[in-house]
C-alpha cells in the first residue's frame, strides 16, 4: 500500500505563491549561488518550472538587473517573441509603472516581410520593433533563436542597444548557441538561461520578477513619505 499524500491546507492564491517561494528558500539554503535581486529572479524561475537546475543555468551580465529595473522605471516597452510570453506578463504589473508589452509576431507587415525574406516571423518582428517602437526597450525572448540572432546582428551593425535582453530561447537548433553568443557581449545588459532550456514562460517570469521588485520598492518609498 502507498502512503496517502499529505496536502498542505492552503487555498488562497497569494498564500500558495508565498508558500512555494518559502519552500524554494528552504531547499536552497544559504550561502546560495545568487543573492539579492538576482536571487529573486532565479527563485521565480525555479517557481515557474519547479526546476532547480536553474541554479546552474542562469547567467547575468554585470548590472543587468539594475538596467532592467531602470528601463521599467522609465516606462519601457517589453518586446516579446511570442504571444505566449506577452500573455505571461500581466498589465496589472506594468500599468502602474507606465510600461507596456508588445508582440509583433502577427503584425501583417511583419508576416509580409518574413515571407519576402523567406525567414522567420520572429526575426522580422525584431526588425519591426527596433524600427518602430521608441525606447527604452526590453526584449524578452523565450522561444525563437532567430529572434535573438537578429538582435545580435543589429548590434553588430552598430545599432542602438536595447536597455536589456532577456535571452531564453528553448530548443535544439541554435538555442544554446545564440545564448552563448549573447553572453559574449559587453555592449548590452543581458539575463540568460544557458544551454537548451528556456521558454516563453521563463522569459515572462523574468520580466514579472523585475516588475514585482520595482513595485515593492516604490511601495516602500511611498510608505516612508
Amino acid at each position: 500500500m502507498h502512503d496517502t499524500p499529505q496536502l498542505l491546507p492552503i487555498a488562497a492564491p497569494n498564500a500558495i505563491e508565498e508558500k512555494s517561494l518559502a519552500i524554494i528558500d528552504a531547499e536552497v539554503p544559504e550561502p546560495r549561488p545568487f543573492a539579492g535581486r538576482q536571487w529573486e529572479i532565479v527563485r521565480r524561475l525555479i517557481h515557474t518550472t519547479a526546476d532547480f537546475e536553474m541554479l546552474d543555468l542562469v547567467r547575468f551580465s554585470h548590472g543587468a538587473v539594475e538596467a532592467g529595473l531602470a528601463a521599467l522605471a522609465a516606462g519601457a516597452t517589453i518586446v516579446t517573441d511570442t504571444e505566449m510570453a506577452r500573455c505571461a506578463i500581466p498589465a496589472r504589473r506594468l500599468t502602474p509603472l507606465g510600461a507596456t508589452v508588445r508582440c509583433l509576431l502577427n503584425d501583417p507587415d511583419v508576416v509580409a516581410a518574413a515571407t519576402r525574406a523567406n525567414g522567420t516571423r520572429a526575426a522580422a518582428a525584431m526588425d519591426a520593433a527596433l524600427a518602430t517602437i521608441p525606447g527604452p526597450l526590453i526584449f524578452a525572448i523565450g522561444n525563437a533563436p532567430t529572434a535573438l540572432l537578429r538582435l545580435l546582428k543589429h548590434l553588430d551593425a552598430g545599432g542602438t542597444p536595447p536597455a536589456c535582453v532577456i535571452g531564453m530561447p528553448v530548443g535544439f537548433v541554435n538555442a544554446a548557441e545564440s545564448k552563448a553568443l549573447l553572453m559574449t557581449r559587453a555592449d548590452v545588459p543581458w539575463i540568460v538561461i544557458s544551454g537548451r532550456k528556456g521558454g516563453s514562460a521563463l522569459a515572462g517570469a523574468t520580466v514579472n520578477a523585475l516588475a514585482i521588485m520595482l513595485l515593492r520598492e516604490r511601495e516602500r518609498e511611498s510608505v516612508k513619505e
